[in-house]
This record gives structure tokens, sequence and C-alpha cells, in this order.
């Protein structure tokens, strides 16, 4: 059985190649018709680096052959910012001083039909650690209330046991994203100083126990700029394919997030620059390119828009990281993270289709859940 750390170990040879990778292997991985962990490898190597418009031309096609000129459109709500967590990296740790609301039914029907109003059908909720203020009962209830008004209701949270997750289901979650985080064993204990999220092997086990219970999406993805971003790269996508093979009828997504300025002012210890997380992107399009790559608001306008139908296919728009703000927009906490592309839904749309790219805020139906 597969651990987290077992994968950060399996990756490590991958990662030793990436350094001895030579123009060849870069060619032979971009005609590769069923890529693996050593294409992967070839190209997140430094040779690749100096091919990275021959990556990204091929990740363009990949993009519209499988999801064409469109870009699916969400938006993250953020339920609570209750805490019992001591992520190192994260703006809502417990032990950050900022005011700790949660939102109550009432202001959840608010916050709902604001976004309604903009147009959004996709909606991510969003919360810290279980707290007795902000746990599995009232993320199942805050589904079922948002799950009233939109498409599709997907949840980031904390990780549940399958029960919990077979309940969210049930009240209208359409699916989780869940990130490892770091797959590197040393690197996470250090940055979860305490709290449930510092049982690493819990944390990990949670794709599977939302895939037994029926998940129909699963979200994926590592924190960039705590641990080597080749190795949790590689990590990560045999961590995904095994997942595939086992669980083959969910639809996959994964995510690029990067540290990001905060509350508690964390440093990113491997901090990524554009172009790599770039050719990050274009090597997981190359390698995955069915599965959605998915690009939030902690980037900068001029990064999203160049990277648009390059490899992503979906984005957050119009995102607030504070507890509600769309409603009234004047939230009393601060965000779990800085906001970089601030441009309102109609800008962040006409910028798409500038680029010949067409905006999707709906691409699922409540009859299917």
């Amino acid at each position: 059985m597969n651990d987290a750390a077992s994968y950060w170990e399996k990756a490590a040879p991958w990662r030793d190649a990436a350094a001895e990778t030579t123009v060849r292997d870069v060619e032979n991985a971009l005609a590769c018709s069923d890529p693996g962990p050593r294409q992967l490898a070839a190209l997140l190597s430094p040779v690749a680096t100096s091919r990275l418009e021959t990556l990204a031309q091929k990740a363009q096609a990949f993009t519209r052959r499988h999801f064409g000129r469109t870009i699916s459109l969400y938006v993250p709500l953020y339920l609570s910012n209750h805490c019992s967590g001591g992520c190192a990296y994260c703006g809502f740790a417990s032990d950050r001083e900022q005011p700790r609301v949660k939102l109550d039914p009432d202001q959840i029907a608010a916050e709902a039909a604001a976004l309604h109003a903009m147009g959004f059908e996709d909606v991510l909720l969003l919360t810290g650690e279980e707290t007795p203020e902000a746990d599995a009962d009232y993320v199942r209830d805050s589904v079922a209330r948002v799950a009233q008004s939109f498409h599709r209701v997907t949840i980031e949270s904390f990780a549940m046991s399958q029960d919990q997750y077979a309940a969210l289901f049930a009240a209208g979650c359409t699916g989780v994203t869940l990130y490892q985080e770091t797959y590197d064993p040393d690197t996470y204990q250090h940055m979860h100083r305490w709290g449930a999220k510092r049982d690493m092997t819990f944390r990990f086990d949670a794709p599977a126990r939302a895939l037994a219970a029926d998940a129909r999406s699963f979200g994926m993805g590592v924190l960039l700029g705590l641990a080597d971003p080749v190795q949790e790269a590689l990590s990560l996508f045999m961590h995904l394919t095994d997942l595939q093979k086992r669980y083959w009828q969910t639809e996959y997504t994964l995510s690029f997030p990067r540290i990001r300025r905060q509350t508690g002012e964390f440093q990113a210890p491997h901090p990524i620059d554009d172009p790599t997380l770039a050719q990050l992107i274009f090597a997981f399009r190359i390698c995955l390119p069915t599965v959605p790559l998915i690009l939030s608001t902690r980037e900068s306008a001029a990064f999203r828009d160049g990277i648009a139908g390059l490899g992503v296919s979906k984005m957050s728009v119009a995102s607030r990281t504070t507890v509600g703000g769309y409603h009234r927009h004047d939230p009393q906490t601060d965000g779990q993270f800085s906001v970089n592309d601030t441009r309102p839904l109609p800008l962040f749309c006409d910028a798409l289709r500038q680029k010949a790219l067409r905006p999707v805020f709906k691409n699922w139906d409540t009859s299917l859940r």
C-alpha cells in the first residue's frame, strides 16, 4: 500500500534523472503516446526549460483537442475561518491574530444569491480545519443550502471519514478538493505544527475515502514552494495515476497553487517563479491530456491571461479569500492568502474573449447528481 512518503521516495530517482535529461529525451517525451514518470521528468528538466515554447505549443494542441477554446469558471466561497490547525503557511492557522467568524444560514443564502446574480453556477465552499464552530455537520448543511441554487457545488475543507463524505454527496456536493500540500514527510511534519492535519496518513488516505463514497470529481494538488517542485510534481503524478486505475469512473482535476502573502508572512523555502510554474502546467497537460488543469486568482492577471488555453482549462475569478464578502463587500476578516488577479468578472471575461476563448459558467446539471 502506497503512502505519501513512498511516493516521495519513488519520485527521487526520476527527479535525479531530470537533471541528466538530454534533448533526445525531451523529444521522445513529447512524442510518447503513453507518458509516465520518465516522460514527465524529462519535460520538467532544465533541458526542457530551454524549449518552453515547444512545450507550450504541444500543451495548447492537447488543450484545444480535449477542451476546445473554453475556460470553465468557478468561484470560491469561504464559509468560516475558524481553524484548529497550525499550518505554518496559512493565514487561517489558529495562532494567527484575526477575527474568527462563520457564515450563518441567512448569510450563506445572501452570499449564494450574490454569486448567482453574477452568473456563477460552479461554487467551491471552503473552511479551515475542523472546529466545534465549523464541523462536518456544518459543512454538510452549508452544502445542502448552496446546492439549492447552483448546479455544481464542491468543497475544499478538512479531511473527513468515508461516512462524512457520503453525507456530503447525499446533501448535493458534487466533488471534493484536497491538497496533499507536500509529499515530503519531513517537510509535512515541520509545516503542520499541531492539529488533526498533522496526521499525514489520514490526509493522504482522504482521496480514497471520498472516492469510495462515490465522489463524482476529486481535485488534487500540492502547495508549490514547500519542497522541491520536480519531486513534488512526480509524486503528485504517480498518486493521481494510481487513483485513476482504482477509481476510473471519477473526474479528476489538478491545481497549481503557489504560496502567496498571508497573515503570518510565511516565506516559501522553495519559491517558484513564473517560467517554472508554466513549465509544470505544460508538462502535466502533455502527460495528462484529458485532466482539467486549474489556476486560481493567486496568480497575476498577466500570468493568467498568458496561460489561459495553453494548458489550463478552468479558472476561478472575482475571488475573495475572506469569509463572505460577495454580498456586502465588507468582510470583517483577513483572507486566507492574497488575491493577485483582482479583476471583476466582466473584465476577466473580456480578456478571455480577446484571446478567442469562451468563458463557460455551466457544464454540469443538477439532474446528473
